[in-house]
This record gives C-alpha cells, structure tokens and sequence, in this order.
C-alpha cells in the first residue's frame, strides 16, 4: 500500500472513531462534519474523500457498535446452561444490558434513516441479519421440525418483542423502567414466550 493509501486509511479510521464519540455523546443529532474534520485535523470538505457520505459513516459507526454487540451476545451464550430457553433469556437480557450501556449507538442503529431512494448496501444488511442467528440457532434446537422459512419469523417475532420492550424501557420518559427491573421483566418475558410456543 502506497504512503498516500496508508495516510488516507489512517484518516478514515480517525474519522470513524470520531464519528463514534460525537454520536455516543450526542446522538445522530449532534453529528457535524466540520466539528469532525476539526478533530481529525483535516479540511471539511476532505471528509468526503475518506467516506462517499454521512450515510456511509454513520453505517461505519454502526458496524463497530453491530460488532460489539455480536460478541455480548456471543459472550452471553456461553455464560450459562447450555439449554436453548436459557440461553435465548440470557441473549435478551444481555441486548438490555448492551443498549443501556451503549444508549445513542444503540439508537442510532434503528433512527437512521438513509437519503431518499438510497438503498442500504449489502454489506450491511449482512452484518445485521447476521446478528439473528443468536436467536435463530437455539430455536432450531427448540422446535426441529419448524422450516427455516418459519424459525426465521419466529426469531424476527421474538427479537421484536425483546426490542420494544428495551426500547420503550429505556426511553428517558414516565414510561423509563429501572435496568435492573426491565432486566427481569425481560427474562419472564422470554421464557414466558418460548414455553408458550412449545405447547
């Protein structure tokens, strides 16, 4: 790789990282391009030399939160029986833990909404469908005789009921509910969820 190549991958991951900061401090809202160039030390308009757009960096911030999230899940798993209803519980209970923890980021990846007409790439969709086979693998394990047509409804189903209740438990409003508490409410949930679908 060429001096220049190098200089401008360096500058690209110093812009990500920054964009990483300035959202986990702020949000998608407080996301400026010349506050960024400012940090990295280069010209405003050379930001769009290391990134096609803000779409781009903002799905770049996102793979890195994806990616930390992937191995919290992946770190829950096996922290515990191996059983697949307790391993979906201690999934869900550690995306609680992950979004509190990680609250802007964690929005970020479902308020961003790319330009009119653009589609989101391949790469990440990819990287974000990879995620349900946390859910998707034990409910094989669960209920074999489902397709996968089926396993992967239900694994969205799930996923949904878990997220909206994050969502809405974290939300910094009347109806914000204590972690510890929400913590619980989910593992009752989950379990309440998977042994209503083995009967």
């Amino acid at each position: 790789m060429s001096k220049a190549l190098k200089r401008r991958a360096k500058f690209r991951e110093e812009l990500i990282l920054a964009a990483e900061r300035s959202m986990s401090a702020g949000g998608l809202a407080g996301l400026k391009t010349r506050e960024l160039a400012r940090e990295i030390g280069v010209a405003n308009g050379a930001v769009y030399n290391l990134v096609d757009d803000m779409d781009e960096l903002i799905l770049r911030v996102g793979s890195r939160t994806l990616a930390r999230l992937d191995a919290s899940l992946t770190a829950a798993e096996a922290q515990g029986p191996a059983s697949p209803r307790d391993t979906l519980v201690r999934i869900a209970v550690a995306y609680c833990d992950f979004a509190a923890e990680n609250l802007e980021l964690w929005r970020a990846l479902f308020e961003h909404r790319m330009a009119p007409g653009k589609p989101i790439p391949e790469w990440a969709i990819n990287e974000q469908m990879n995620l349900f086979r946390h859910i998707y693998q034990p409910l094989a394990e669960l209920f074999p005789q489902r397709t996968p047509l089926e396993l992967g409804v239900t694994a969205r189903s799930l996923f949904s009921a878990v997220h909206g209740m994050v969502l809405l438990g974290l939300e910094q409003k009347l109806i914000a509910v204590p972690v510890e508490a929400l913590r619980k409410e989910i593992a009752t949930i989950v379990r309440a969820m998977v042994d209503g679908l083995m009967a």
